[in-house]
């Protein structure tokens, strides 16, 4: 059973693959000596097993690097009172949005996950965040819809959290798939959208219009979505004994997840209180 977030899918145990020692979900031998794999090949994981508390600490750890690269980005723009100074922010926005991406696209494809990479990857993410938010609270002139965005993007974490673990959501193999296609069309067509804005030619589905509302509403949904995703498969890897390294991954993973419910919401707030 593999994830929608690519981020999860390239470690063992997360989706349902052998993790080391040969042992697969939900098997684990809770009786091997420490140090050493289930199936007793000795083969031990690195720095013992993942736990809830690890994916937690790293979790925190990748997002207060993204609100230092915000708030290091939001900054260095200082006043947006000019077009100079509005190019400025877009060409930080748009570099960082691409250097993220660049960033997103080594971490989740290296088999084994490298925290150097997802601490740059969250640094470069927040210059993204910290521009495009500047860029919107300065179009719709007021600044607490940036706070207004985090405490929501919160309390969307919290909810579907509660909603998760309270009503015991099991994620079938069947819904995955049809999920993970829809979610792949929606991502490419938004992606074909930002190519042709560059040449006057884009859909207008990410506008600050109708369009531009109902787009976000349905991306919003999706990343809903991811984020029961990557809490089932995030259960999986922690059933599955895998490696403490690994919380790195799951972090980076709720991280990806996290900044788009983030931007999302900011730009929902923003149509909705834009003329």
């Amino acid at each position: 059973m593999q994830s929608s977030n690519p981020v999860l899918t390239r470690a063992e145990g997360f989706n349902g693959q052998p993790v080391a020692g040969g042992v697969s979900y939900p098997a684990y031998d809770e009786t091997a000596p420490a140090g050493y794999a289930p199936g007793g090949t000795g083969h031990a994981p690195t720095q013992g097993r993942m736990t809830i508390d690890s994916v937690v600490q790293k979790t925190a750890l990748t997002l207060g690097l993204v609100v230092v690269g915000a708030a290091l980005a939001w900054m260095f723009i200082g006043d947006i009172d000019s077009e100079s100074a509005m190019g400025k922010a877009w060409s930080l926005a748009i570099g960082g949005a691409i250097g993220g991406l660049v960033l997103a696209m080594f971490v989740s494809f290296k088999k084994v996950i490298s925290p150097a990479l997802v601490v740059v990857y969250a640094l470069v993410e927040g210059a993204f965040v910290g521009a495009f938010s500047k860029i919107i609270a300065t179009w719709v002139g007021d600044f607490s819809i940036v706070v207004q965005a985090v405490l929501g993007t919160f309390a969307a974490f919290a909810a579907t959290l509660f909603v998760y673990k309270f009503f015991n959501i099991k994620v079938t193999d069947r819904f995955r798939r049809i999920f993970s296609i829809a979610l792949m069309g929606f991502v490419g067509l938004l992606l074909l959208n930002f190519i042709l804005s560059f040449f006057n030619a884009d859909f207008g589905l990410r506008n600050f219009g109708a369009m531009g509302l109902i787009v976000g509403v349905v991306a919003l949904v999706f990343a809903t979505i991811s984020l029961i995703m990557d809490f089932d498969m995030i259960e999986r890897g922690i059933a599955a004994g895998v490696d403490e390294r690994e919380s790195w991954r799951a972090a980076f993973g709720l991280t990806v997840t996290l900044v788009w419910v983030y931007i999302e919401l900011l730009r929902i707030l923003a149509i909705l209180r834009g003329d």
